[in-house]
């Protein structure tokens, strides 16, 4: 029997199939949360930008709005500094861990962009501060394409939407504790350091963390079976079948039929059917969807100040909004695997759309929090839903690097939205700039409700065949 298992370990099909059929235990979910807490610190540096900006104005290294379209001094030149290292990092660089493992560059790209923010804290002019935020955004992109394909395939396919509502869950509380710790840090200057220094620098402690999280992940078995690295997968997945076991208490259910097994896999064959259109559909997608998600995320507290909000209120207005972050990834806790995931995007764009235009509208404290929450709400099931449908669409051998493709749109889309934003606020005002983005969400909404496919309890394997 002994030697029957192992010979059956080693069948490529059969580890995915023994993979897909794990009870959702504890073991399961600590990877989860290993990853989320990875994910925090790739999110608070992500978005502490819009939160630091009106510091870095008051510092005097940057001006809100701009003489031109494009300028390099202004809050937009800062945002795009950012979005241009994300699309190098998404687009070029998640080869890395096609080649190198979902574990290694998981690792190294979360040290490397920490090591870029120290770096740039030090700065006092636009220009070495910009540098210093591109160079930290390459390491963000990779890490970002890294996470998503890393928890896809680690994952049993019964649970992938409620792990990725999780890790996004967890991930996301770093927008109230960025939000709060600017809300008290920016107005001021502890031991004579601006405020803004201190919060890029106090994201940074995730280098003293890495080696603990790196510790407790496993491969994905996925990717070693990819590679040809049978006996490690089988070791993989033995270890946490031994677990999972153990915590359920009973034998655990015989695996499914084989998956079948992909062969291996070039960039090339994401322009065959059905993959070309997948790609086109979510490069499409995340074109749109940031300027939904990062026009309001980025800019809310610039945008309460032109509506003749103070700077100090309009961080607490942030700050109160920026509580209810963590809240619409866990609602997917309920609903993340009761529903398509194609639905519940298009929903939350609808929903976005709804609470953008009458924000826009508003200067009423109660109303300004409560549709700010919404708004917030909508992103953030968007942002989990989307995260696991894109590296759902595509087969292992080319997951990380098509997901940064199509992810690098959203990068690339990114970098000119703050440029665009800061010239239609000055035209416009603030509710031209909410019309701006809310014509972009429902453009996200229609390309993913029209043109994806059904993806919710389906093996990786069987979706990409």
């Amino acid at each position: 029997m002994a030697t029957t298992e192992a010979r059956d370990g080693l069948d490529p099909g059969l580890i995915l199939a023994r993979l897909d059929r794990l009870p959702p235990t504890r073991a399961v979910w600590r990877l989860v949360i290993l990853l989320g807490l990875g994910f925090f610190f790739e999110l608070y540096d992500l978005l502490f930008t819009g939160y630091v900006a009106p510091g870095l104005v008051k510092a005097g290294i940057l001006t809100p709005t701009t003489p031109g379209l494009f300028g390099a001094s202004g809050v937009a030149s800062f945002v795009a500094a950012l979005f241009t290292g994300l699309f190098i990092g998404t687009l070029l660089c998640g080869w890395l861990a096609d080649r190198f493992g979902r574990r290694a560059i998981f690792t190294w790209s979360l040290l490397a962009y920490t090591a870029a923010n120290v770096v740039m804290a030090c700065q006092t002019e636009a220009f070495g501060l910009n540098l210093w935020r591109l160079v930290a955004g390459i390491g963000l992109g990779l890490e970002m394409v890294t996470i998503g394909s890393y928890l896809s395939e680690l994952v049993p396919k019964a649970v992938r939407g409620r792990a990725f509502a999780l890790c996004q869950g967890i991930g996301f509380t770093a927008v109230p504790v960025v939000a709060f710790l600017s809300y008290l840090l920016i107005p001021t200057a502890p031991l004579g350091i601006d405020g803004w220094r201190w919060v890029v620098l106090i994201g940074a402690s995730a280098a003293l963390v890495v080696w603990w999280l790196r510790a407790g992940l496993p491969e994905s078995p996925r990717w070693l079976v990819e590679q040809g690295r049978l006996a490690e997968a089988d070791a993989v997945l033995r270890r946490l079948e031994a677990q999972v076991a153990a915590e359920s208490g009973r034998p655990l259910p015989a695996p499914a039929a084989a998956e079948p097994v992909q062969p291996r896999s070039a960039f090339r064959d994401l322009w065959v059917p059905p993959f070309r259109r997948r790609a086109l559909m979510m490069a499409g997608f995340n074109v749109f969807q940031t300027v939904g998600f990062y026009g309001f995320a980025n800019w809310v507290p610039t945008l309460l100040v032109a509506q003749g909000i103070t700077v100090t209120s309009s961080l607490a207005y942030t700050a109160l909004i920026a509580l209810a972050a963590p809240v619409g990834p866990l609602l997917g806790l309920v609903i993340a695997d009761r529903f398509e995931r194609k639905h519940v995007i298009v929903a939350a764009a609808c929903v976005y759309i709804a609470c953008g235009l009458t924000f826009a509208r508003t200067t009423e404290v109660g109303a300004i929090v409560v549709l700010g929450i919404g708004l917030t709400l909508a992103s953030n099931v968007m942002s989990y839903s989307f995260h696991a449908y894109q590296a759902e669409l595509f087969p292992t051998g080319i997951r990380a690097r098509a997901v940064g493709f199509v992810y690098s749109w959203s990068r690339f889309s990114a970098i000119f939205t703050g440029f665009i934003i800061a010239f239609v606020l000055r035209q416009a005002g603030t509710p031209g700039v909410f019309l701006f983005i809310s014509m972009a969400m429902l453009a996200a909404g229609l390309l993913v409700g029209l043109l994806g496919p059904r993806t919710r309890n389906v093996a990786l394997e069987t979706i990409a065949g």
